[in-house]
């Protein structure tokens, strides 16, 4: 006689340990819809509040994967990738898939949307007219072949249990919970047939781990857990007390994306997280002998046109419009309200709740406040003042753009309260800030 569900919930709620077999019927159950949503849900509150042990966080992610298909590569290429746990303003994976595809890697990276205050990568494509972010794996293979690199969501086929299990996160006040993070990514990144990942591990007031030492522990179980089920990853700790880059909203985050790949604009932290993302995976690919050789490369693959190019391939091959890079302005959604917003007094940028800005945001439309929301693609802020930057009446905290002047004042006042200006800027912090594994 199987086990009865409730009483595997109700076990883990008080601290068991979970057998590899307990674990499997759960997943199975997420997966075929044999347990019910309010199961599910008591099931991701019981592993946040009780967590779990190393062996059974391999075998989450594991049943995980092994809901659906996993797939096999036949390439000359390494197949790599790269997964971040979210933030405000990062655009890198728009960045990274092309100059690694451009180095040589073959890249299907399986992305997803945004979470509580933060931009999903999905939702940044759906703001490009035509991108399909749900192929099917028979294209996302085509694409990969032919482009190098793909950026899509799950399909039906990959981890389905994550699928159901992703949206629950959100609903029920357990998105921040190690085992369902480390299952979560890494079941999508198994299913993909990878040889190597890097992670990108977020700390900072726009990050859903906001200290550092616990930044370090997911980073640690990231890596344990992928290598504990043969999936060789790196993660570097990375800064998420400021917008990363200029720009934070999907439609925006496009277009400054594309700036950055042709060379138009390349704002300096998101500059040097993408450059030293991109060089961890060359290496462990076996694309670069070391970190110098492999930043040089990603850096040429850059200055050369070449990732642009990889980028444009795959937008077009995904059912984008050919002519992105050349006209983003034609295709990507423009909001009809565009006005600066002052601070209250002049100065310089001396610390961001990256939160709040995040929040600010979803206040204007570009982020979901519950699951069934839809994305305003156009919303969100420009030019950015990061910390450091002088502001002032002629130089704004940052450009709102909003659907009507009400929602544009609501953001500009958020924006405010949000940014600390003070009279002398703070000492500069590294945007990458260590390395696991």
């Amino acid at each position: 006689m199987p086990p009865l569900p409730a009483e595997l919930i109700r076990a883990k709620r008080d601290g068991a340990v979970l057998s590899r077999e307990a674990i499997g019927f759960l997943v199975a159950g997420i997966a075929d819809g044999s347990l019910s949503d309010a199961q599910v849900g008591a099931l991701a509150m019981a592993l946040f509040l009780r967590g779990m042990e190393a062996g059974e966080r391999v075998a989450l992610t594991e049943a995980m994967r092994d809901s659906g298909t996993v797939i096999a590569w036949d390439l000359d290429r390494p197949v790599l990738d790269k997964h971040s746990t979210g933030g405000v303003g990062d655009k890198v994976s728009l960045l990274l898939a092309p100059i690694v595809a451009a180095c040589g890697g073959a890249v299907p990276m399986i992305s997803g949307r945004g979470l509580g205050h933060t931009g999903g990568t999905l939702d940044k494509l759906d703001s490009v007219p035509g991108y399909d972010t749900a192929p099917d794996v028979d294209t996302l293979r085509r694409v990969v072949a032919e482009a190098g690199c793909a950026i899509v969501g799950q399909t039906a086929d990959l981890a389905p249990a994550d699928r159901r299990l992703y949206a629950v996160r959100d609903a029920t006040g357990t998105v921040e919970s190690v085992p369902l993070i480390v299952a979560s990514i890494l079941s999508k990144k198994l299913a993909a047939g990878l040889d190597a990942l890097v992670m990108d591990v977020k700390f900072g007031s726009g990050a859903f781990m906001a200290e550092r030492t616990e930044a370090e522990a997911l980073a640690g179980a990231l890596v344990e857990v992928a290598g504990g089920a043969g999936l060789p990853t790196v993660a570097l700790l990375t800064d998420m007390d400021q917008v990363l880059g200029s720009t934070a909203g999907n439609a925006l985050e496009v277009g400054e994306s594309i700036a950055h790949l042709t060379g138009a604009a390349r704002e300096p932290r998101l500059h040097e997280v993408t450059i030293a993302l991109a060089a961890s995976l060359l290496v462990q690919g076996g694309l670069a002998g070391d970190d110098a050789s492999a930043r040089a490369a990603a850096e040429r693959a850059l200055d050369t046109g070449a990732a642009a190019e990889r980028f444009a391939a795959m937008a077009a091959a995904l059912g984008g419009p050919a002519d992105l890079l050349e006209r983003p302005q034609r295709h990507l959604a423009a909001a009809p309200v565009q006005r600066p917003a002052a601070p209250l007094r002049a100065g310089v940028v001396a610390a961001v709740d990256c939160r709040a800005v995040g929040l600010a945001i979803t206040g204007l439309g570009g982020n979901r406040a519950r699951e069934d929301d839809r994305i305003d693609p156009a919303v969100g802020l420009a030019q950015i003042a990061p910390v450091g930057a002088p502001v002032g009446p002629d130089r704004p905290l940052a450009v709102v753009h909003a659907r009507d002047e009400a929602a544009a004042e609501a953001a500009a006042e958020a924006l405010r309260a949000a940014v600390r200006v003070d009279e002398a800027a703070p000492e500069a912090a590294p945007v990458v800030a260590g390395r696991v594994g």
